[in-house]
């Protein structure tokens, strides 16, 4: 059934001919909001596909051609009088626009009739009242038999002719006011008794002795019906008994269709993320990293503290040149291809004097000019994992980010690297008095409105490294990541120590992704840029986020959260009028979020690099493709020969899998003094194996960013 409310999700827009919101909820009856566009429809769990491709109609009917006004100023009419005569019109218009819609609606129509969904079968068709013969008679006259009067024909026809809403409401008036004459008769005809021994054609005794009940019509009754000439009122001060029976017995089967039983679908939104509270700025985070190391290292003169990590920092920056190299000649080759592929020419209309000689054989005499397209300008925002569990391949994972940011130094790419945390906003204290100089920051990380995804108020995104700085500070700002990397893949057996608030916390990677919706925008057009990369580093999937909801308690409200039912929780973007399914299974919210993000951005690449243990890269795999299928064998291929993969199958337009031990080896080839020829010829091997890992995922980058 989820499958079938996500069609009919897309026929109803594709009627519509406009990014309607389209809801599928737990409601009674469908219904369409003219002001905001959103057509909500019940889960009609026990409808057949005609049937809801009928309902589905007719409800764009009314999102198309029924205006958003307050008619009831204009006219003192009952609403099911005027939905009859606007059901008429707006399905006649419907089969207008669509042709192939007559056949739906005959069809639809045609099974409701035969499981008596108007009620008549055990009625006489003749007694109803017109209201009611007028709406068997648009809906399933094909099928029942419906006579009518001169007088009750012109109505029909006044009805079939109309062609806008103030035609239906003229009409919707003519018709109540025949049915509420008719009425009145009626209840005369019965509280006039015949002339005794006059001429009639009944019997005098038949009326005598009969009461009018209150069901048949009173004298209250008649002075109620003459009210109803008035203005209605808000609470609808209608004569009650004119009643349009087909309609209600519509409405109720109609509703017999939806499963009461079935859970809810919920429908959130993208909330607005307040940047400033959540980004923790380039400045902040290195006052506070510098602040503990200035700390540590006065306080222990006599020794160099961080002489060994920082000599690791710039032997590894010294090895690095090859690939960053590498990186560059890539780009470079792939820039000015690109360049080439784009490349126009044109003659200038001036003679070429070197083809002159030529004139009598050749027409093309004038000089050309090419012209090389502009390549296109590129940034890059990258997303590091700050989680506990990459405590042990935090190090190698900032390897590889250091080669791209050393990368982009060299060709002028802008840059910003962020890390998600929940530690961030933890207090901070005087080194040396224990004094709190700055308090806990917990507050809303966004608008908290209803419905919309919900944010913990202790999620930050530390803004570790960025283009905006000279290359001295990024140098002492690359040293600082260096250390605080080691110290947490030391399993905390450095020498040294680290603020408490950049500790490792858990994995808000879903709240950084929603982050970007507003940072990736900022980021493109305080760059000027036309492309822009995000890389996501990352060994692990998070926990679903929750939606915010307002919690009514007795004697008070509060904005709570609850969580999102796989398989009924829908994500729903009002700017690009897509609608998005949280499925089922524990990395599919994530996928979830970077499918919107590819819709909503088109300039952006998003590329994912996740670290694996070995003993975990086979069920990785086995998320996006079926074991024992041609793209499965392929990519554990790839993974048993390079120990990385690349998949395209995910939210990520690629998805890099990495081998966690395969990182941390090093791709200097360096032996002993005195090594054995087989010990030279492993070491070798090993260096050798490590740089065509890194070249094959770095070539692979090259070709999305370029």
């Amino acid at each position: 059934m989820a499958v079938k409310q996500e069609i009919k999700s897309q026929l109803a827009k594709l009627l519509a001919t406009e990014d309607l919101v389209v809801e599928h909820k737990q409601t009674q009856t469908a219904c369409f909001n003219v002001h905001t566009r959103v057509l909500t429809l019940p889960m009609w769990d026990k409808a057949s596909d005609t049937v809801y491709d009928l309902l589905v109609g007719h409800e764009v009917g009314h999102a198309l051609f029924t205006p958003d006004e307050n008619w009831l100023e204009k006219v003192a009419v009952p609403p099911q009088f005027v939905n009859v005569v606007e059901d008429a019109r707006i399905e006649k218009m419907m089969k207008r626009k669509y042709a192939g819609l007559a056949k739906t609606f005959y069809h639809g129509y045609k099974e409701l009739q035969a499981e008596d969904f108007f009620s008549i079968s055990d009625s006489n068709v003749a007694d109803l009242n017109l209201a009611d013969r007028a709406n068997l008679y648009f809906k399933v006259g094909n099928f029942v038999d419906i006579s009518f009067t001169e007088d009750e024909m012109a109505i029909i026809r006044m009805i079939e002719d109309c062609e806008t809403f103030d035609e239906v409401l003229q009409a919707a008036e003519e018709l109540y006011l025949f049915c509420k004459n008719e009425k009145e008769e009626k209840v005369d005809d019965m509280e006039m008794p015949p002339e005794i021994g006059g001429e009639s054609d009944q019997p005098a005794s038949e009326f005598a002795d009969i009461e009018p009940t209150e069901s048949e019509g009173s004298g209250d009754d008649i002075d109620d019906i003459e009210m109803s000439d008035q203005q209605p009122s808000s609470s609808g001060d209608y004569d009650d008994e004119i009643e349009v029976m087909t309609a209600d017995a519509l409405q109720e089967k109609i509703e017999s269709l939806v499963d009461s039983g079935a859970i809810d679908n919920v429908y959130v939104e993208v909330p607005k993320v307040d940047l400033d509270v959540v980004i923790a700025k380039n400045d902040e985070v290195h006052y506070e990293i510098d602040r503990y190391f200035n700390h540590q290292q006065t306080k222990f003169q006599e020794i160099d503290v961080f002489g060994e990590v920082d000599a690791e920092f710039i032997k590894f920056k010294r090895s690095a040149q090859k690939e960053v190299n590498y990186l560059v000649k890539e780009f470079e080759c792939k820039k000015a291809a690109d360049s080439y592929a784009r490349a126009t020419t044109a003659r200038t209309g001036v003679l070429d004097t070197t083809k002159l000689h030529t004139y009598k054989y050749n027409e093309d005499l004038f000089r050309k000019v090419t012209t090389l397209a502009d390549g296109k300008s590129h940034g890059l925002v990258f997303i590091l994992d700050w989680s506990g569990s990459m405590s042990r391949v935090l190090l190698d994972t900032c390897k590889q980010m250091f080669n791209l940011i050393w990368f982009c130094k060299k060709v002028g790419i802008p840059f910003d690297v962020y890390a998600f945390t929940n530690e961030w906003e933890r207090p901070a204290f005087d080194l040396n008095n224990g004094e709190v100089i700055k308090p806990a920051k917990i507050g809303d990380r966004t608008d908290k409105k209803e419905y919309t995804l919900a944010i913990n108020d202790d999620f930050s995104l530390m803004n570790l490294l960025t283009s905006k700085v000279s290359g001295k500070e990024m140098e002492q700002q690359m040293k600082n990541i260096w250390r605080v990397a080691t110290y947490h893949n030391s399993y905390f057996q450095a020498t040294f120590g680290i603020s408490p608030r950049l500790s490792l916390s858990g994995t808000p990677l879903n709240e950084s992704l929603i982050s970007l919706h507003e940072i990736l925008p900022k980021f493109q057009k305080d760059n000027k840029l036309q492309k822009v990369q995000c890389v996501i580093l990352t060994d692990g999937e998070a926990n679903d986020v929750g939606y915010n909801v307002e919690i009514i308690r007795p004697n008070t409200r509060y904005m709570g959260q609850r969580r999102i039912h796989p398989g009924h929780g829908f994500l729903r973007d009002r700017k690009t009028g897509n609608t998005y399914k949280f499925d089922y299974g524990w990395h599919t919210f994530t996928q979830t979020l970077l499918t919107n993000m590819r819709d909503k951005f088109p300039s952006v690449n998003f590329i994912g690099m996740r670290v694996l243990e070995s003993r975990n890269a086979n069920d990785f795999i086995k998320l996006y493709y079926d074991y024992g299928t041609d793209e499965y064998d392929r990519v554990y291929l790839d993974w048993r020969k390079t120990k990385s993969f690349c998949i395209k199958k995910s939210g990520y337009h690629a998805y890099f899998g990495l081998s966690a031990t395969s990182l941390s080896q090093d791709s200097e080839f360096e032996v002993d003094d005195g090594a054995t020829k087989a010990k030279i010829k492993s070491a070798f091997l090993k260096s050798l194996k490590t740089k065509k890992l890194n070249k094959k995922v770095l070539g692979e980058f090259i070709s999305l960013v370029a």
